[in-house]
This record gives structure tokens, C-alpha cells and sequence, in this order.
């Protein structure tokens, strides 16, 4: 396993910067494996990967590679949230894809650990190791601790819920004050079942992460023991020479959309499996927004973590974690246990003793929260392409509903009429031109969706926007419509008063008027175009729709 640099003369040169880096004739004949870890002082999840990315190296050097750690961009989508920055959360994904495989085929790298945590940097990463296909392995910071206000559990969902109760006049400015301070107590990825844990624990299911990593929370001294474990395990990756395109094929896809119905994960799964699915070379047959329902139809929904229940993070890591998860759906025969996984071993010898230690938490397959899974992919003359809802976390009463649109050409135009109490029980908040083009970058919209259950409207409001959620959002709150407004889809013809017909357990989004007005209104519709340079007018230029993942166009 030499690396490309040790005992060659045409290599002498190269190794000569080798020496200036410091490194000895021993470490020149190593393996090379590189490290992408994403720390940074601006995300929490973030804080501490210098030490997760340390632990890493110390397993690979206790097993014979030559660890080098290098670095990688990230957005903490909660600082972005509800301004200008949020524009740049998702198109983050594709430099990160980018430059990690910049630095892995630069330098001649032989095999690679991911440490990321957050939501853009975890498939941004997923799309640089199916791309690069070296050994690969993840591992991720971990969850931060749920908060605690007034004996209560508390995350960020609860808090952005509390400004919109402090705006509507339900606490004052000492409460705010109160869950500021508490709602988000130590570093690591925010507390509940939002993207970046969705994301995280997904990584177990793909395979191409050991057991704990979605869930062992950062503050915890197991976090840089699975680190460690992890170094160890990618050497054996490169002995064997295991590579992502033999650990994420079609069938590991399928359990990974499997355990994302049941433990009803964010809604940015939809975007990012695709996006990563497409990276290993899947098509749309395989997996798409199509094929996501017909999985959703036979996975029961055995988790319910904030937002959709009470429950956080450390509670499914207590009650055996994503490895529980998937033993009681192998035991279902609803996973592929023949898959093979990082761990060198298929998942069901993996997960063979996982143990489910709590099963409220856990919910057995004959006694779930409901039947089938915790997302549903819409469609209708107002989402033809389609569109997504986390239905798990959406009130019993709201799971069908009618009513009038309250058209929003932007977030920030919505807020300012949700916040100024314009927004009335039975409206259907419609906020358009948030798209991957449209937006452009395609803004998560916690905010509005906060503010409306913060004003007690949660249960009587719906809103719809071919923008995105955060993981957090809860409620009746339907993202990705595909077409986008930009695009020239019906969303963005749609006039104040038109109704609007929700169905989520029919998985149907319609605007009632008839095919001839719709293609009247869109025979002299002019989308909207706002005005960005950079990096987002060449991201507008080359994104793809919400239902292909939003990746660029190939």
C-alpha cells in the first residue's frame, strides 16, 4: 500500500515539500488518508472537528497510514437564517463536493475519513466521495444536548417558535431573554431530528459510516473513541480496497430512504439523496422524488423527534440509536441486510446485537407511530414536479386543508405580513421565488414557518414556497414545489384569494381553477428575475430543479 510519492526519483521533487512539511522516511511510505474535516468558529457543530479530525489521525497511524488533515468550507444554516446568507446554504453543497475532490486528486490522496457535521456539509462531502471513489469513510461531530427551559427540553426549533410568540405578544422580552441563553446549551449539530442529524444518522444506513454516528452526542468521550475507530476502519477500507461505489449502491439508497420514512427526517433528505445518488451514478429509476412515496407507503414511522414530538438526539442514542432502528426494520424484512458497509461486514452482521432499549423512543414495527413514513412527496397542478412534507410533524387537523393563498413574492415579504398579524386561520401562505434559481439558492424558511406556530397559528395555517425548510420546521408546510416560480411553474401565477387544495395522506397539491386558466395566466407570466452577481449568478445559471437535487446540470 506505498503511496505514489515513496522510493521513485521522479517523485524526488515532490517529496522534498514532503520533508518541509516535516515528515520522515518512515511516514514517506505510508498510505496517504486524507482527513476533510470542516472545523470552523462560526458553526457550533463545528467547534470541536479539530479534535474528532485528531482522534481520527491517532487511529490511523496506530494502524499504519500516514494521516493528513485538510480543510473544508461550511454555512451554519441557523446563523444564515431569515437574511441574504441563507442564499448561500445550499449552493455551499457544490464547492464543498468541489474542492474536497480538488484535494483528494491533487495530492495523490489513497483513501479519505469526511469529518463534517452541519446541514450542506455532510452531502456536500457524500457527493465528493462518490465522485472521487477512493476508500472512504464518515464521521461525523455529533449532536449537541437538548436545552432546558422552565423543566422542559428546549433546541433551536423551540427557540425561532419563541420569537414568533414574543412578536405575536405571548412572552415577553425577559422569556426571549430566558430561551436565548438556554435553548442551544454546547456545541455539536442542533439537537432534534433536523438535516444535519438526518443527514448524519443517514450515513449509518448508506453504510458509509460505523454505528453511533449519527447520534453519540459531540460533548460526549465516546465521540472521539468512534473517531478513532473510524481511522482504524479506513486502513482496512484500503487493504481491501472497499470504495463507495461498493457500499452506496442501489440497494444501500433503498434502506437509507427506508430508515429516513422511519425515523421522519428532514425534508432536505429528499434534495440530498438524489443529489448524492446521482454522484454515484444512479438514475432516477433507482431513486427520485417518484420512488420515494412507494417507500414511504411500507415503512412505518418509528421515531418521532423534535419537531414532530418531545423527544431529541441523545434520547435515540440512549435507546440504542439508528442502529436499533434499522434491527427492528431488518427484523420487518424492510432493509437489505446484505448490503456491504464501512465496518468491512454486511449491515445485518453490523447490526445483529443492536439492542432496542426504549421503545417509545423506538417504536417496534407492529406498534408505530403511524403505518407508513415520515415524509410524503406531493403532486398536483400546482406541483406537477412535485413537492415535499415532513407529515410527521404536521398537526392531525392539518393534514387536509383548503383555503384562500396569500401570495409573497420573498421570505422577507411573508414575514413582515405574518409578523404585522395579516396572516389569518384558514390562509394558505404562499412564498415563491425561493427556489434554487428563483431565490436564487433555494432559502430555508424557519422563520415564517416559526412565526406562525409561535402566533398560535400552527394548527389552521399552511404555508407553501418552492423554497425549502429547515429539519426544524414543523406544521403544515409544504417545500420544493416543482416547477419554481423562476422556472415559469404555476406557483408563481397564483393570485391572493385563489384556493388551495391540501391532501397529504392523498399526497396531492392543487389550486382550483381549470387547465385553460392556468395556461391563460401563463401565457403572459413574466418571472421574476432579482438581481445577484458572483457566485449565486452562476449558481442560478447552472442548478437544476429541487426534484433532480439541485445539483448543477451535467
Amino acid at each position: 500500500m506505498n503511496n505514489i510519492f515513496s522510493n521513485s526519483v521522479d517523485m524526488s521533487s515532490q517529496r522534498s515539500l514532503l520533508r518541509a512539511l516535516g515528515w520522515t522516511d518512515e511516514e514517506m511510505g505510508r498510505p496517504l488518508v486524507g482527513i476533510i474535516c470542516a472545523q470552523s468558529e462560526i458553526i457550533p457543530g463545528h467547534m470541536h472537528l479539530d479534535d474528532i479530525a485528531r482522534a481520527a489521525a491517532e487511529g490511523v497511524i496506530s494502524a499504519g497510514g500516514k494521516p493528513i488533515i485538510m480543510p473544508s468550507i461550511g454555512v451554519c444554516d441557523g446563523i444564515a437564517m431569515g437574511h441574504a446568507g441563507m442564499r448561500y446554504s445550499l449552493p455551499s453543497r457544490e464547492i464543498i463536493a468541489d474542492s474536497a475532490e480538488i484535494l483528494l486528486r491533487a495530492h495523490g490522496i489513497q483513501a479519505a475519513i469526511f469529518i463534517g457535521n452541519c446541514d450542506k456539509i455532510i452531502p456536500g462531502m457524500l457527493m465528493a466521495a462518490a465522485r472521487v471513489n477512493i476508500p472512504s469513510i464518515f464521521v461525523s461531530g455529533g449532536p449537541m444536548l437538548a436545552g432546558h427551559v422552565h423543566g422542559k427540553k428546549t433546541s433551536l426549533s423551540t427557540m425561532f417558535e419563541q420569537v414568533g410568540a414574543y412578536n405575536a405578544g405571548k412572552i415577553d422580552g425577559e422569556e426571549l431573554k430566558n430561551y436565548e441563553c438556554n435553548a442551544c446549551p454546547t456545541c455539536g449539530s442542533c439537537s432534534g431530528m433536523f438535516t444535519a442529524n438526518s443527514l448524519n444518522c443517514l450515513t449509518e444506513a448508506l453504510g458509509i459510516a460505523l454505528p453511533g454516528n449519527g447520534t453519540i452526542p459531540m460533548v460526549y468521550s465516546a465521540r472521539l473513541a468512534l473517531a478513532k475507530r473510524t481511522g482504524g476502519a479506513i486502513m482496512q477500507l484500503l487493504k481491501k480496497n472497499i470504495r463507495p461505489a461498493d457500499i452506496m449502491t442501489p440497494a444501500a439508497f433503498k434502506n437509507a430512504e427506508t430508515v429516513d420514512m422511519a425515523i421522519g427526517a428532514s425534508t432536505n433528505t429528499a434534495l440530498h439523496l438524489i443529489a448524492v445518488a446521482r454522484e454515484a451514478g444512479l438514475t432516477e429509476s433507482e431513486i427520485s422524488v417518484d420512488t420515494m412515496n412507494g417507500i414511504s407507503e411500507r415503512t412505518p414511522n418509528l421515531c418521532r423527534l423534535a419537531p414532530a414530538g418531545e423527544h431529541y438526539i441523545e434520547e435515540l442514542n440512549e435507546a440504542g440509536g439508528i442502529s436499533a432502528v434499522m434491527k427492528e426494520l431488518l427484523d420487518a424484512r424492510l432493509l437489505d441486510g446484505t448490503v456491504l458497509t464501512a465496518a468491512g461486514v454486511t449491515l445485518a452482521e453490523l447490526v445483529k446485537n443492536a439492542v432496542n432499549r426504549n421503545r417509545e423512543i423506538i417504536r417496534p414495527v407492529n406498534s408505530p407511530y403511524s403505518p407508513t413514513g415520515g415524509l410524503a412527496i406531493l403532486k398536483g397542478n400546482l406541483a406537477q414536479g412535485g413537492s415535499v412534507v415532513k407529515k410527521s410533524a404536521v398537526d392531525e387537523k392539518m393534514l387536509r386543508h383548503s383555503g384562500p393563498a396569500r401570495c409573497f413574492d420573498s421570505e422577507e415579504e411573508a414575514m413582515a405580513a405574518i409578523s404585522s398579524g395579516k396572516i389569518k386561520a384558514g390562509d394558505v401562505v404562499v412564498i415563491r421565488y425561493e427556489g434554487p434559481k428563483g431565490g436564487p439558492g433555494m432559502r430555508e424558511m424557519l422563520t415564517p414557518t416559526s412565526a406562525i406556530v409561535g402566533a398560535g397559528l400552527g394548527d389552521t395555517v399552511a404555508l407553501i414556497t418552492d423554497g425549502r425548510f429547515s429539519g426544524a420546521t414543523r406544521g403544515a408546510a409544504i417545500g420544493h414545489v416543482c416547477p419554481e416560480a423562476a422556472e415559469g411553474g404555476t406557483i408563481g401565477i397564483l393570485r391572493d384569494g385563489d384556493i388551495i387544495d391540501i391532501d397529504i395522506r392523498a399526497c396531492s397539491l392543487n389550486v382550483r381553477l381549470t387547465d385553460e386558466e392556468i395556461e391563460a395566466r401563463k401565457a403572459t407570466f413574466v418571472p421574476l428575475e432579482k438581481p445577484v452577481g458572483g457566485y449565486l449568478a452562476r449558481y442560478r445559471k447552472n442548478v437544476s430543479s429541487a426534484s433532480e437535487g439541485a445539483i448543477f446540470r451535467k
